[in-house]
């Protein structure tokens, strides 16, 4: 049976994805592997939460040639600067608890849980 390992958000910046997904969210490193001799700046960043071993998050930075041509490549950074850069869904036992928790970590909300 095929299972999902991963999914993948687009980022500005890999460093600030992974405070706030480390830091403020509570998600654990999972790899965080670069090449620069043979991929150039490339670097495969992944996060998952504590106890999920076999799902990560991927911090993908936005590409450019020759995955993504300059117009594309905007146009994905465009899209990211205004929060549509991929979903993840969380579950969580306590809704108020884990609000709680995140908000006290700088994690900002459009509205409390309702």
């Amino acid at each position: 049976m095929m299972k999902i390992a991963y999914t993948h958000l687009w980022v500005h910046d890999q460093e600030v994805a992974l405070k706030f997904w480390t830091e403020k969210v509570g998600m654990e490193v999972r790899e965080d592997v670069s090449f620069p001799e043979e991929m150039g700046a490339f670097r495969w960043l992944t996060v998952g939460p504590p106890g999920q071993d076999e799902v990560g998050i991927v911090l993908m930075a936005v590409p450019g040639e020759p995955v993504m041509d300059e117009q594309t490549q905007k146009q994905v950074q465009d899209l990211t600067a205004k929060g549509f850069a991929g979903t993840v869904f969380l579950t969580t036992e306590d809704c108020q608890k884990s609000y709680d928790e995140l908000t006290a970590r700088g994690v900002e909300f459009t509205e409390p849980p309702n």
